[in-house]
């Protein structure tokens, strides 16, 4: 049986782009390494966030304990818990940032 030029010509460039599209094992190594760094930057996010959370429950647990003893202190332990969020976002967000930029490196 004899096959037409445009048949072999289709043959040859699907094995072509099937043989181009296989990532070799260096490859793979190097997008699981910024895989594995991504997640790791992500975890290390979370813990900050969690972190900053726990501190700034014990801020506000002091500013409860202060309010009828002393509300100017009690306000100041509020302002701190506070900070302690935003600073922690701020800090989560970026580390988030930096993970997102190591997965568009693969």
């Amino acid at each position: 049986m004899k096959t037409t030029i445009i048949t072999q010509i289709l043959g040859a460039s699907a094995a072509a782009f099937l043989f181009t599209s296989c990532d070799s094992k260096q490859e793979n190594m190097r997008e699981d390494a910024l895989e594995n760094k991504a997640d790791t930057l992500e975890k290390q996010a979370d813990t900050v966030r969690k972190d900053a959370e726990k501190a700034a429950d014990a801020a506000e647990d002091t500013a409860d304990a202060l309010k009828k003893t002393d509300p100017a202190a009690a306000d100041n332990a509020e302002k701190a818990a506070d900070a302690a969020r935003d600073n922690a976002e701020k800090a989560a967000d970026a580390i988030e940032n930096e993970a997102d930029k190591t997965r568009e490196q693969k």
